[in-house]
């Protein structure tokens, strides 16, 4: 049997694995090692012992619990609160408004806890309740808050871009800077979705009874000022070069905690529960990056990627039509798989293949984080529509999923839009002071 035959029994195996609904992490062990052994014996402990140990020991993963206890910390203190009320107060006068407050909430929630889960749930809480008070429809309620929680993988930080920096050995820091655009821009055509389903439909989002005077908004603004500050000072210091991605998730970090002391609402429960949940998103992430790293090394004795890379070069596709092809089966991928698992599991086989036909590789993983981003939204495992429908139980999954689609589409839109202009994902990378 040669090693290509073995790799793709493998890659078999794998998605079984998955289908049974086995830990990412686990089943890419059990196969990258698996594997290992069957091609090269000798090779496969060594292999196993050193990648695990190694990328415990990688600094640029620090980044991940940072930031993940800065949104934890910001969640817990009321912080998202502040940013959802005083998107609301500006906003949420017109049709739709509050809705398109849930989704300036989420993107501005997102720049603190750089997960999509995270988003969806916290943003959910707050926005849910108030959209049922002024009626409006479940779907455009619960589609906003689905979305819009989609925008933490996109917008920094992002623990989606750490784990693909870490894998393609890209920088975190452009990876980052890459997102900020792009994701300014996906909120705003989730926006402009909400105005055009209620200009179209007024009765899916009427518009809050009271216009407040604007002193009342900007005290709101007032009591968002934290949020904002940590934003601008850890997102800013990273594109300025003043410190490093790293350094930035330490600072961001000091940030909320005092200002979440000086707030008096922390207290030792929420901070232990925020401790706490940061702990268990971490092994996790640590956990898949490990499997993969095992997984890697498999996959390459195999010989599969080169030859993918012979494949696909005699077809003479070129870089668009190659890009058009690896998205689409992506987004096909992402209706039956969990994000972090398409990342894992591609990424060794097509990398070798994207720069060989020249494709800017962090442009291309801001193409990839919109792509699991719709997975996150998409029938039947999308995770976020989950997490809603456990916020909103009385809305049944068809309502949830038929809300979600216009905001698919958008983001479908977007991902054309940043094929054809690149250099709206690439203009902050290529300014960044390094």
């Amino acid at each position: 049997m040669s090693n290509i035959e073995i790799g793709i029994i493998g890659l078999g195996v794998l998605l079984l694995l998955l289908a049974l609904r086995m830990p990412v992490a686990t089943a890419m062990m059990l196969v990258g090692f698996g594997g290992h052994w069957v091609i090269s014996p000798r090779g496969a402990v060594p292999s196993l012992a050193a990648n695990a140990y190694d990328t415990t020991t990688i600094e640029a993963l620090a980044i991940l619990p940072l930031f993940v206890l800065m949104g934890n910390l910001a969640g817990v203190s009321g912080m998202s609160r502040n940013l959802y009320d005083a998107a609301y107060a500006w906003v949420g006068h017109y049709r739709g408004g509050l809705a398109s407050s849930t989704i300036i909430g989420c993107a501005g929630f997102s720049a603190l806890s750089g997960s999509s889960l995270a988003s969806a749930l916290t943003m959910g809480r707050v926005a849910l309740p108030e959209m049922k008070r002024y009626k409006y429809s479940d779907k455009l309620a619960t589609g906003a808050v689905a979305a819009g929680g989609t925008l933490g993988i996109l917008i920094p930080p992002s623990a989606g871009f750490v784990v693909y920096a870490i894998l393609t050995e890209e920088s975190i820091g452009r990876l980052f800077m890459a997102g900020v655009l792009p994701g300014i821009m996906l909120a705003t055509l989730f926006i402009a979705v909400i105005y055009l389903m209620t200009l179209v439909k007024p009765e899916l989002g009427p518009p809050a009874e009271i216009k407040m005077a604007y002193r009342q908004r900007f005290a709101a603004l007032v009591q968002a000022l934290p949020i904002t500050i940590i934003i601008v000072v850890t997102v800013g210091g990273i594109y300025l070069g003043v410190y490093s991605a790293t350094e930035a998730a330490g600072i961001g970090c000091i940030l909320a905690f005092i200002f979440a002391l000086f707030r008096r609402s922390l207290t030792w429960s929420n901070f232990a529960d925020a401790v706490m949940n940061t702990l268990r998103s971490t092994a996790t992430t640590f956990l898949i990056l490990i499997g993969a790293f095992v997984f890697t090394p498999f996959i390459a004795l195999s010989g599969i990627p080169d030859a993918l890379l012979d494949l696909l070069t005699g077809l003479e596709l070129g870089k668009f039509g190659l890009l058009a092809i690896v998205l689409v089966f992506l987004v096909v991928l992402g209706t039956f798989m969990e994000g972090f698992a398409i990342l894992v599991l591609t990424l060794p086989l097509l990398e070798p293949v994207l720069r060989s036909f020249g494709i800017d590789m962090v442009w291309y993983g801001v193409l990839m984080v919109i792509v699991l981003e719709m997975g996150l939204i998409s029938p039947p495992v999308g995770i976020n529509v989950f997490v809603v429908k456990s916020i909103a139980e009385d809305v049944p999954m068809n309502d949830i999923f038929k809300g979600i689609f216009p905001f698919w589409l958008a983001m479908g839109l977007a991902l054309l839009i940043l094929v054809f202009f690149p250099g709206i994902a690439l203009l902050l990378p290529n300014t960044m002071f390094n």
